[in-house]
């Protein structure tokens, strides 16, 4: 019998896969925990649909952050931070204030954690700060530090 489960069944497939299992499992044990539903015509065009607005999701998704790697990339963001007379931060520039300060300046809301900084930024100067905007889709910008 197929079946169309509706949970991930150890030892028969993942969530809203189509598989093969045979009658007594599918109506003793599947079908009555509605792990399952029976794969008629009616399930599996709500499959189809299920999986092509997933991936309608996924490229608008891509869409965006290829968008907002582009505008970016003409971007200089700059901080200003008290140093001490070596010309060292007191403390330093992180994520958090990177992120406030483009939220503040600009409008881009870009979360924290995807700001990937190399090593601590604890002096003034030019550095290139690259933001993780989607799994394979990055964009970067230039930040300056000064006094």
């Amino acid at each position: 019998m197929k079946v169309i489960l509706l949970a991930d069944v150890k030892g028969q497939g993942k969530k809203d896969q189509m598989v093969e299992v045979s009658d007594g499992y599918a109506r003793n044990y599947l079908l009555p925990k509605k792990l399952a539903v029976i794969a008629d015509n009616k399930a599996q065009n709500e499959m189809k649909n299920k999986e092509e607005a997933r991936l309608f999701r996924i490229e608008e998704e891509k869409k965006a952050a290829r968008i907002l790697a582009e505008r970016l990339a003409g971007i200089t963001l700059k901080i200003r931070c008290a140093s001490g007379a070596d010309g060292r931060l007191y403390g330093a520039v992180t994520a958090k204030d990177i992120a406030e300060t483009m939220e503040k300046e600009h409008s881009i809301a870009i979360d924290k954690r995807k700001i990937q900084l190399a090593d601590s930024i604890k002096a003034h100067g030019t550095y290139s700060v690259e933001v993780k905007l989607y799994t394979d889709i990055s964009g970067k910008f230039t930040l300056v530090v000064h006094e």
